[in-house]
């Protein structure tokens, strides 16, 4: 990456090249809640003038813990301002503008390339998606169907949430609303043997892709370990290098509930990535950094609505100049 004047420098081109783009313009639209309710209030707290103190400091603190970046990394980021004022003796509260923006797609990207493509250019590929009750999972899958349909692949859901016949029925509507293939076997099903009979399906009907819900049960974490490890196992088995993702769905709204939980996933599974949904109904839009900082985890793709091509490829570049667009 380059150095500090170049990032900037390529930051402002990026702002003023994403306006005309339509993508650009979904980041900006779907986090217009963060930005409004969040944002502004760092926007004015460094108008022009003022004094840069402990005081500034301690507020732009406040400003994105509110914005669900988590303690530990806002602690991090601002002590990253406090000794950048006084190396480069900046003396305007107004040019740190330029730097949070820098320091946030730096400590994003981390001197590499963050790669949110899906694995699925393989002979059968799959995806597991993993996740609890209510974060829309279900619809995060259909809306993934659809995605994946668009680029030409065959798709095949699989009720992998045995335990509640409601996920199956969900699963089932969307498989019929995106016009793709569908298996499930009775509930209470072992979920294992749920992935096994649809790998054999998927590999006489020629899919390419096969999206697995499983049960998202945080109660007793062993249990969820265990299932989880036995369906990795099943699948493993069947198709040597899969799962090839292994995907958390997270509720951007449930911000730091939301960390907590990929936190526990990440333990469970080896996380792949993570796809925030519903990003556009949040003021706490920075759970993306938080995610990719504390866990090193890539945020794969984003909700920003609820249509069903709503659904988008996580960019950095967008995320930023969806948070920013109003400020820089």
């Amino acid at each position: 990456m380059e150095e500090s004047g170049d990032i900037m420098g390529f930051i402002k081109k990026l702002f003023q090249s994403k306006q005309q783009k339509q993508t650009a313009q979904k980041y900006r639209i779907g986090m217009e809640k963060t930005r409004n309710s969040v944002f502004s209030q760092l926007d004015t707290l460094l108008q022009s003038n003022v004094k840069i103190d402990e005081d500034l400091f301690e507020e732009i603190e406040e400003v994105f813990i509110m914005a669900d970046m988590g303690v530990d990394v806002v602690l991090s980021f601002v002590n990253y301002l406090r000794d950048t004022v006084k190396l480069k003796n900046i003396k305007n509260a107004n040019d740190l503008r330029e730097i949070i923006v820098e320091e946030m797609f730096k400590r994003y990207v981390n001197e590499a390339i963050v790669d949110t493509n899906l694995d699925v250019d393989h002979t059968l590929s799959v995806l597991l998606f993993v996740g609890v009750n209510g974060v829309g999972k279900t619809t995060t899958i259909g809306k993934v169907a659809h995605l994946l349909k668009l680029s030409g692949k065959r798709v095949m859901m699989v009720a992998g949430d045995t335990f509640r016949a409601g996920a199956i029925n969900q699963l089932r509507i969307w498989s019929e609303r995106v016009d793709c293939a569908f298996f499930e076997k009775p509930a209470g099903s072992d979920p294992s043997s749920v992935m096994f009979d649809a790998i054999q399906y998927a590999k006489a009907h020629d899919i390419d892709v096969l999206l697995c819900d499983t049960a998202g049960r945080l109660q007793n974490k062993t249990n969820l370990m265990k299932e989880l490890e036995k369906i990795h196992r099943v699948i493993k088995r069947e198709i040597e290098d899969a799962p090839h993702e292994t995907l958390l769905v997270l509720d951007a709204t449930t911000g730091q509930n939301g960390l907590n939980q990929a936190k526990i996933f990440n333990e469970v599974t080896q996380l792949s990535g993570v796809v925030l949904t519903k990003l556009d109904g949040t003021a706490k839009g920075g759970i993306a950094l938080a995610v990719k900082e504390t866990l090193n985890i890539p945020v794969k793709l984003v909700g920003l609505g609820e249509g069903l091509e709503d659904l988008e490829y996580f960019d950095i570049e967008e995320y930023i100049y969806g948070l920013f667009a109003d400020i820089v």
